[in-house]
């Protein structure tokens, strides 16, 4: 073959790439796709103790590796009980003793994939589909009919202890009787490659069926098979992937006595302590197509298949020792094909065992290959999901893909688990870094085009790589793991809506009428809806006469729609921001993500906003500090903050919030221009940084940059306080009883000192300047021609300035100059706060990270009616949960909001049993 045949061949798929339309899981702990990825997300340890239903336990167990014919190990990941009904897939059930069970729950997860794909429309073509499947040489069937066939040896052990021929019979009869019997469809129903055929059969699939053993790669070996029947034009759909439920007592043998297993009974991929790996069941499936094809029939498309690489190891120490260079081959051949860059994989799904040599071998590999030219350290997440869920062997490879894409498709980086300290192979110019919790995805400005890759090994120095890269931007995607839901009911008086409640059925949802009795909560999980359901009905029987109340677990109830006056937006400033912002909601809320995504273009050079804001999260204390320390630099924290707000902002804009007036304490004044309709969001965000960077200190300036802190006291005591000391100013008037000063950090820690010993409660603020003073000066004119520079109108609707005397209003140059100067004058807040209470302001919703203003709008209109409600609950709260709260709070009040949530997709349901059903497992 020459060069040129060469490269025609290594590209195939960057020239026609293969589109991943449909998927399918069983998985341990996962009867469904839904429960699977749900599991991942959810940093799910799904590997339990061996149940009673697969060995026993007492019988075959002994903690010493060396005792003969006995594991080590009694953990793993075991798949659940399914319904299945023979019927269905025209089985007999007399049948079902001689078919081996991965030919059933195969046929189970192909229905579900098929589904999946929308195979009922009229694109999808049986006669031109077909399955390619991976499985490990050993089924479950096997060892029965095998067992039974040892009679004659048994019948000879009895009669060498003294028994009788006719004992020795009856002895050796009833063991028969104890293993499935030899008849015509005992040899069909052992058969691997039947678990395809059988496929092949029930769906009428006129393509290639069939079967492939690469050992523990043997999932990628699947779908390299099938992609090459798409490539060639044999076929236009394909369904690939592997299956194996074989953890039997043979198999913890076999894996015991290499020995290959963890003798502490956890797996744990990458991290120093991995002593070992835990094996698991799995079936794990894929629908492909060619691109083109996807595209013009209109498919829904998780991920886009770009390259594919495969190896042998060649002549090594032994059959199964890892080898790093045939590794490497494969990782080669892959990004050959894919026609990209190995640095341009931001998730890598490992091979991942937890076994000590096969991890740092990895590692190696891994390594080699894409940092061979140095570069950027640890910007690549790397894991495993058989941390989760064990080494599902056949199915590992699949697991891996789906994972991926659905990482893909959610722009998800998902974890890996039982990870507390990073293996040393990874070395300290790693590009790799060990996920250990779910992260957004956030667009790195380097690579525009998110991808993954995933690795299988096999038995044997069989090496297998896939790349993958993601389709469409998720800005729609509809999530498949639990997130929480607003539940709202409406009825028109309080005794209908207790029926309601009662029937328990579907909430009504909203906008709701103006008259009719309303009562709302939020709730991730039907568990949690269902206990807060009962509690909102014993109270509201309990409370037929009240007008309205409010429960301490965030059930809200109305008589009627309150007199809400007008409605304010509320954005928060510098001093909100905390590591991984809005973390569980920018996770659910394909707006939120997307705000980040934006906000991360305008770091193109530096370190992305992404990596300050999200950073990894496997650190110690002091990493911990290092990384709140890095967004509290202006350059951050003001984009971060933005970002957030304005993914509240459109979020809670697409449900119908509408809002008359606008205040930003201090950078949040940029946010409330960009949500009264003064410039776009991707202005705001250029802004945000140009904001932040000029007030970064100076070059040539003064080590001290100043800090800030709150005094909790009114303005006249204060002002005793800093008459005892030069060079502090006021920054901030943020309620009446709290006051910002700011200025030299040895004067502001001065202050501190006096303020304790005056009994006056003060504390620093987390900042990284002295802002709104001349410490930040520096920065006007950098700033001003920032602002000059952007697009801007008039705003829709009053935004209030911090800045005393000033405003916003139709004269844009006025605006221009009004924002350019307002990072040096003293905010005030309160003073803005009461101009709104007196311009009819009755509700004020905050945006943005934290808290803060929620409370400070409570003590500057105290005793006096209005209703303040933030967002977000800070750091350690469920992010997501506390902005549905506050919708389901909204909504009860009065404003017209609806509560369906388009980005939650609906649970699977579960397919109601029939009479022939049985239950299934591994």
């Amino acid at each position: 073959m020459n060069e040129s045949q060469q490269r025609t061949l290594d590209r195939r798929l960057a020239r026609d790439p293969i589109a991943i339309v449909g998927l399918s899981a069983l998985y341990p702990q996962a009867r469904n796709l839904q429960e699977y990825w749900s599991n991942v997300v959810a940093a799910a340890d799904c590997t339990t103790e061996v149940p009673a239903t697969h060995w026993d336990v007492g019988e075959f167990y002994d903690p010493d590796p060396s005792a003969p014919d006995k594991t080590y190990a009694k953990r793993g990941g075991f798949i659940p009980d399914v319904p299945f009904n023979p019927l269905e897939f025209g089985l007999p059930p007399n049948t079902l003793e001689v078919t081996d069970v991965l030919q059933l729950l195969s046929l189970m997860v192909t229905r579900d994939l098929l589904k999946d794909a929308g195979a009922d429309r009229e694109w999808y073509d049986a006669s031109r589909t077909g399955v390619v499947l991976g499985i490990t040489g050993a089924n479950q069937l096997t060892q029965p009919l095998t067992a039974r066939l040892q009679s004659p040896v048994l019948k000879e052990v009895v009669r060498s202890c003294g028994l009788s021929d006719r004992d020795a019979e009856e002895i050796a009869a009833k063991f028969r009787m104890a293993y499935a019997p030899w008849e015509e469809n005992s040899f069909p129903g052992m058969l691997g490659n039947v678990v395809a055929g059988r496929i092949a059969n029930r769906f009428d699939l006129g393509g290639i069926n069939m079967t492939i053993d690469a050992a523990c790669a043997s999932s990628l070996g699947a779908v390299r098979t099938a992609v090459s029947e798409l490539l060639e034009g044999r076929a236009d759909t394909m369904l690939a992937g592997g299956c194996d439920a074989e953890n039997t007592i043979f198999m913890y043998l076999c894996f015991s006595k290499t020995p290959a297993l963890s003798k502490s009974g956890r797996i744990r991929p990458f991290d120093s302590e991995a002593d070992g790996t835990l094996i698991g069941e799995g079936i794990g499936m894929l629908a492909l197509r060619r691109l083109a094809d996807a595209e013009r029939d209109g498919n829904r498309i998780y991920a886009v298949l770009r390259g594919l690489g495969t190896s042998s190891d060649g002549r090594f120490k032994s059959i199964y020792a890892p080898r790093k260079e045939g590794q490497m081959v494969a990782l080669n051949r892959a990004y050959r094909d894919a026609d990209v860059s190995p640095d341009s994989i931001e998730l890598f799904e490992a091979h991942g065992t937890g076994t000590a040599v096969g991890d740092a071998t990895e590692i190696s590999a891994l390594t080699e290959v894409v940092a061979k030219d140095g570069g950027e350290r640890e910007y690549a997440a790397i894991g495993s999901v058989k941390s989760q869920i064990g080494h599902t062997k056949a199915a590992a490879g699949a697991a891996g893909l789906i994972k991926l894409a659905l990482a893909l498709e959610h722009k998800v980086l998902p974890p890996t688990i039982n990870v507390g300290k990073a293996s040393a192979s990874f070395g300290p110019d790693s590009p790799f870094y060990v996920n250990s919790e779910s992260r957004p995805w956030i667009r790195d400005p380097k690579r525009p085009n998110r991808r993954a890759a995933v690795s299988a090994f096999g038995f044997g120095g069989t090496n297998f790589h896939a790349v993958l890269e993601e389709y469409g931007d998720g800005d729609d995607v509809a999530v498949r793991f639990p997130v929480a839901r607003v539940h709202l009911w409406h009825a028109p008086d309080p005794a209908a809506l207790a029926d309601l409640l009662a029937a328990g059925g579907t909430p009504t949802g909203g906008p709701v009428p103006e008259g009719h009795a309303r009562l709302a909560y939020a709730a991730r999980g039907e568990d949690d809806a269902r206990a807060l359901r009962e509690t909102a009905l014993g109270e509201l029987r309990s409370r037929a006469e009240a007008t309205e109340w409010t429960h301490p677990k965030g059930i809200h109830y109305r008589r009627s729609a309150g007199e809400t006056g007008r409605v304010g937006a509320l954005f928060a400033g510098q001093g909100s921001q905390y590591v991984a912002p809005g973390l569980s909601a920018v996770l659910a809320l394909p707006p939120l993500r997307s705000s980040f995504d934006r906000a991360n273009r305008h770091y193109p050079e530096d370190t992305p906003l992404s990596r300050v804001a999200f950073p990894q999260p496997l650190v110690d204390e002091a990493g911990r500090a290092a990384q709140e320390a890095a967004l509290r630099a202006t350059a951050y924290a003001q984009p971060a903050i933005g970002a957030l707000s304005a993914g509240h902002f459109r979020y809670l804009t697409e449900l119908g919030f509408a809002a008359e007036g606008f205040l930003g304490h201090s950078f949040g004044e940029l946010t409330a221009l960009y949500a009264a309709g003064v410039y776009d969001e991707d202005t705001l965000h250029r802004l945000a940084r140009a904001r932040g960077s000029a007030m970064s200190p100076a070059s040539g300036q003064a080590d001290d940059t100043g800090t800030m802190a709150a005094v909790f006291a009114p303005e006249e005591r204060v002002a005793e306080l800093l008459a005892e000391r030069s060079g502090l100013l006021v920054c901030n008037r943020n309620a009446p009883d709290q006051i910002v000063v700011g200025g030299a950090t040895a004067e502001v820690e001065r202050l501190l000192e006096a303020a304790e010993r005056a009994g006056v409660r003060a504390r620093r603020l987390p900042v990284s300047a002295a802002f709104h003073t001349p410490f930040v000066a520096h920065a006007v004119d950098d700033f001003r021609t920032a602002v000059e520079a952007a697009e801007m109108a008039a705003p829709r609707g009053r935004v209030y300035a911090n800045t005393s005397g000033a405003d916003y209003g139709p004269d844009v140059a006025g605006n221009r100059r009004v924002l350019a100067e307002q990072l040096i004058h003293p905010v005030e807040f309160a003073a803005r706060v009461e101009e709104m209470y007196a311009d009819g302001f009755r509700v004020f919703v905050e945006f943005g990270p934290g808290t803060v203003l929620t409370g400070l709008v409570g003590r500057i209109l105290r005793g006096r009616p209005h209703t303040a409600v933030s967002l977000d609950g800070g750091p350690g709260r469920d992010a997501d949960l506390t902005l549905k709260q506050a919708v389901a709070r909204l909504a009860v009040l009065g404003l017209p909001l609806a509560t369906s949530d388009r980005y939650a997709a609906e649970p699977e349901k579960e397919t109601p049993a029939k009479g022939m059903t049985v239950m299934l497992n591994g």
